[in-house]
Order: structure tokens, then C-alpha cells, then sequence
């Protein structure tokens, strides 16, 4: 087993982010369609068998592994299921919303005293810089297909706690519709009545006691981006080295993938490492 503590954080590997070929997708027991991902980041099925098959080879060497789920409402502020324009018909994923579209009427929550609410979540989301809120397919809903881990994924952890007769640590985040929930270190905009978006301290002192972190998952474009940023906010900079990103377990969200190469460059210069699955596998099996 391995010498010292090396942790695998994988985040949001999940149907509805992942590319999947027909044949994992199962049939809907009403319609006999097939189901489809929601939100799929090209790459992602690749990403996810890769990492599972560094799971399988290199499983003797991982102490832990930590794995954090997108867990939405089907009512969510990113989703289009909470907004209308200002004729009150329907909106497209993928429009972005300003504060000073709601100011002028161009959208609206469905909900109309939800108002007051939405326009101090989109002002503070602005002031904080990160982002620019986006208006997501309905995705990762609790209890849906999409909602579930990648299978060949999910096989691959069930063989490392067998293995290791160790339980395979989930973080849910996202639960919260009136924000963004990105990163599983925050909210975008936490909630001072909600400790679930507040910072969670109890993962970053797990996190913390690892000598190796490595991290992958989807999308390297928004949720690892975020995640990540966090983790470095609240970790020593002298153990920032001790964080790896996987980049080719790591795929981002189509039009945005510049913002997946700058975070990688930035954390880098922060002193992260960048490795690749095989780079991995190789530190793992040494350490057995």
C-alpha cells in the first residue's frame, strides 16, 4: 500500500458532462429514446476512461480519492427553467444574463417577487469578477440519469474500495438554486443562511493533509477552474506544490476553452504541477 498520502480529487465527472457514445446511454423507460447528456464537454468520455484506467493500474499507491457531484434543482438560477424575457416567453441555455439586463426588463425571473433577490445575487456575482452568469441546459438534477458518475469510472472506484476496504468520499454541491455553485470550495455568491455554499473548511484540512493532490474531472473551463482557484485561496503557498493538475483527465466546456489554458498557465505559475495520467501512474506505482 502506499507510503505516503496521495489523494485523487475528481470533480463533477458526471453523465451529463461527459460525451458519451450511444452505447452507454440507456433508453428512457417511457419514451424508449435514448437518454442524452445535458451538457457534454467534448473529450470528457475519453478524460474519464483514462482515469479510471490510472484508478485500476495505480489503485495499491492511492491513500484516498474524493469525488464531488453537481447536484442541481430542476428550478435553479442557471437554469432556463427560473428565467423568461420580457414578453415572458422561455430563454435558450447558453444566453448569459447581466444585472443591467434584469435593471432594463430584457429578463426576468418566472417568479416575480424573486426579483429583489436575483438583482443582489447578479450585482455581487459582478463585483466578485469571476464570472459572467450563464444560463445552463437544465443539468446534473438530483436524481436523474445525468446526475451519476461516468460507469467505467464508477466501476473503477468500487475496485479501489474493495481493494482498499476504504469508502470513496463524495462531496455534493450545488443544492442551493438561488446561486452559482461552480466550485465544491464555495459558492460563487454563498449564502449566509446556507452553510452548504459557504466555504467548506472540513475538505480543504483534507485536502491540506495530503503530501500528493491530484486533481481531475469536468469541466476545466468552469468547475475544476474554480475548484482549484479555491483550494489554492486556502492552501499554503508552500504547499501548492503539492497540487497536480491531470491535464489529460481534464477537457472544457466548447467556446471556452481559452479559459481552461489560462487557468492552466496561471496555476502553473502558482507553482502547480501539470502531469499527464502516465506521469501519475508512474509516482503512484513508485510508491507502493
Amino acid at each position: 500500500m502506499a507510503q505516503s498520502r496521495l489523494h485523487l480529487l475528481i470533480i463533477d465527472p458526471q453523465n451529463d458532462f461527459c460525451d458519451l457514445p450511444a452505447a452507454y446511454c440507456p433508453p428512457d423507460p417511457l419514451s424508449g429514446l435514448p437518454m442524452t447528456p445535458a451538457l457534454p464537454v467534448t473529450g470528457a468520455h475519453a478524460d474519464m476512461q483514462r482515469l479510471a484506467a490510472l484508478i485500476d493500474a495505480g489503485r495499491a499507491g492511492l491513500s484516498e480519492i474524493t469525488v464531488t457531484l453537481d447536484s442541481h434543482q430542476h428550478l435553479d438560477i442557471a437554469h432556463p427553467t427560473f428565467w423568461c424575457d420580457a414578453s415572458g416567453a422561455a430563454i435558450a441555455p447558453f444566453t448569459p444574463i447581466t444585472a443591467a439586463d434584469v435593471y432594463a426588463g430584457k429578463f426576468q425571473p418566472r417568479l416575480a417577487e424573486a426579483q429583489g433577490r436575483v438583482l443582489a445575487y447578479l450585482d455581487a456575482l459582478e463585483a466578485a469578477g469571476r464570472y459572467t452568469h450563464m444560463v445552463w441546459p437544465v443539468h446534473c438534477e438530483i436524481g436523474t440519469w445525468g446526475h451519476n458518475i461516468h460507469h467505467d469510472l464508477r466501476l473503477a472506484l468500487n475496485r479501489w474500495e474493495e481493494q482498499r476496504l476504504a469508502i470513496v468520499g463524495k462531496v455534493v454541491k450545488g443544492t442551493n438554486p438561488w446561486t452559482e455553485h461552480f466550485s465544491a470550495i464555495m459558492a460563487e455568491v454563498p449564502d449566509s443562511a446556507d452553510v452548504s455554499t459557504q466555504l467548506n473548511a472540513e475538505l480543504i484540512a483534507q485536502l491540506q493533509r495530503a503530501d500528493r493532490l491530484y486533481i481531475a474531472g469536468e469541466a476545466g473551463s468552469h468547475c475544476v477552474k474554480a475548484t482549484v482557484e479555491h483550494i489554492v485561496d486556502n492552501f499554503e503557498h508552500a504547499d501548492l506544490h503539492k497540487l497536480v493538475l491531470i491535464e489529460d483527465c481534464i477537457s472544457p466546456v466548447g467556446g471556452f476553452e481559452v479559459n481552461q489554458a489560462e487557468f492552466l498557465s496561471s496555476m502553473r505559475a502558482r507553482g502547480l504541477q501539470i502531469a499527464r495520467a502516465s506521469d501519475v501512474l508512474a509516482e503512484l506505482q513508485a510508491d507502493i
